[in-house]
């Protein structure tokens, strides 16, 4: 709902190298997750706003492409430098915007946002080009020159972390963006545009317009100057960008949803691999793509493995998310946090048994009236049934067994996503051939979230189109030309 009241904090766009109110005057709410309280108003953008950034992002791009990529690494190497300097007060904004423990955005969401500006600084000063010899007839040569305006839309699982992910490599191969962060979690982008502005991170270059989906998001994706369009989030969102954009001729990157199978078998170092799954199963409330939300575990261990994993779970920290000690903090939003009850609800319906969880909880002290749900552990469900097949985006997993790796692997591909896996086995080769039939855009052999940025990254089927990261990115941010010459004969 829109609000016009300036009794509150006001967030501002970033649009041609100044901080700018909306042109409409209006704003959104901002909502702490962790007591459900309203804390400051972010700006309800209009095509207007919208019509302003792009202006500002066509008039730098001619200046921007042609800048020395010495140059534009060094900027965004301060840039890096600047998150690492604010390292703190990005961590508590991050906590409060929303609601995950204040250590996990330190460590995780600053921490990656950092090192994705530095990467892609550095990576950027090592593109390199193709050439192809034709004997001694011709030589080919391939040019990357940056596309011109570009959309990144990140989502409000991992603000910052997806929010700059997007935006260095497109900055860094130069481009001019148009960014659209959630307007769920718009702190950090906020102060992000600040430090770009200190960074000296030249006008127009980064623009960043807050908004809803329907207001900002929709005329975006459909603006005739974006050239290409990065997304993050949901897959039914991904969809009707492609829909959207299907006669538009746009470069198209969606990084979609995820319903991840953990694959655990009897030969694993048990308790490792108990402390891991638990880990991937609930960091970040589940509320990450990459969370193993189906988990298959042999039958000869089955028992045994989920009462130590229940065990490790009730052993997590709740509670107040700016707390040092917190483990496990709050939903992001109370109709995201009705959509995880109302899914636990249906599994019951649909005659599963809940082992751990499966409550609203009203934690001590200033969090009482947050949007905290335990993390909960659901057994003897059906493979094929919604809450198995559906993504929760929450602290809810399933535990299933299965007898051979035959059984294992259709279970864990029967699934209309295709993002991510994880295997857990002393078995090398149990390891190499499930990871070659596993229809996952990433399999993670006894690890988790171990991630090397110069690796694709990205999902098949629902889970998403074309790949980020590494080579990936650059590759994407930029438009190969041939250039064939023919060498003069004699």
């Amino acid at each position: 709902m829109s609000v016009n009241h300036s009794n509150l904090p006001q967030i501002q766009n970033l649009i041609d190298g100044r901080l700018t109110a909306p042109t409409s005057g209006l704003y959104i709410e901002n909502t702490e997750p962790a007591t459900g309280t309203v804390y400051g108003l972010t700006p309800d953008s209009s095509t207007k706003d919208l019509d302003l950034a792009i202006e500002a992002a066509q008039k730098a791009f001619p200046i921007w492409a042609n800048t020395p990529v010495e140059y534009r690494a060094r900027i965004l190497n301060k840039l890096a430098d600047l998150i690492e300097e604010h390292q703190d007060e990005l961590a508590q904004a991050e906590a409060i915007d929303n609601g995950k423990p204040i250590n996990l955005a330190k460590n995780v969401d600053v921490y990656r946002a950092a090192t994705n500006i530095r990467f892609f600084a550095q990576a950027c000063t090592q593109f390199s080009s193709e050439s192809h010899a034709m004997e001694d007839v011709a030589i080919n040569y391939t040019l990357r020159d940056p596309l011109g305006v570009v959309a990144c839309i990140s989502p409000w699982n991992l603000p910052l972390y997806l929010f700059t992910w997007k935006i260095a490599p497109a900055l860094a191969t130069g481009n001019c963006v148009i960014a659209k962060p959630s307007e769920v979690t718009p702190m950090t982008a906020y102060l992000f545009s600040k430090l770009c502005i200190k960074a000296g991170l030249p006008a127009g270059t980064l623009n960043v317009v807050h908004g809803t989906g329907l207001n900002i998001g929709a005329a975006l994706v459909k603006h005739p100057a974006i050239k290409a369009i990065s997304f993050t989030g949901g897959s039914s969102t991904g969809l009707a960008i492609k829909q959207a954009t299907a006669n538009h001729h746009k470069k198209l990157s969606l990084e979609l949803g995820g319903k991840n199978p953990t694959l655990v078998f009897a030969d694993c170092d048990f308790n490792n691999t108990v402390n891991e799954v638990a880990r991937a199963a609930f960091t970040n409330q589940g509320q990450i793509c990459l969370c193993g939300s189906r988990i298959y575990i042999e039958a000869s261990i089955y028992e045994k493995f989920t009462a130590a994993l229940i065990k490790r779970v009730k052993q997590l920290v709740i509670g107040d998310p700016l707390d040092e000690t917190t483990q496990f903090g709050a939903l992001v939003s109370k109709m995201h946090m009705q959509k995880v009850l109302d899914y636990i609800a249906l599994a019951e319906e649909e005659g599963g048994e809940i082992l751990t969880g499966g409550q609203a909880i009203s934690p001590k002290g200033r969090c009482a009236s947050g949007y905290f749900v335990e993390p909960t552990i659901i057994a003897d469900l059906d493979n094929k049934c919604r809450t198995n097949q559906e993504e929760i985006f929450g602290p809810v997993c399933t535990v299933q067994s299965f007898e051979t790796d035959q059984q294992a692997l259709k279970m864990a591909n029967d699934s209309e996503y295709g993002l991510a896996a994880s295997i857990w086995s002393k078995d090398i080769n149990r390891c190499h051939r499930l990871a070659k039939l596993l229809n996952t855009g990433i399999v993670w052999v006894n690890c988790w979230l171990l991630r090397d940025l110069r690796t694709p990254f990205g999902g098949m089927k629902a889970s998403g189109s074309g790949r980020e990261g590494g080579l990936e990115a650059l590759r994407f941010f930029t438009e190969p030309k041939n250039v064939c010459i023919q060498y003069q004969q004699d």
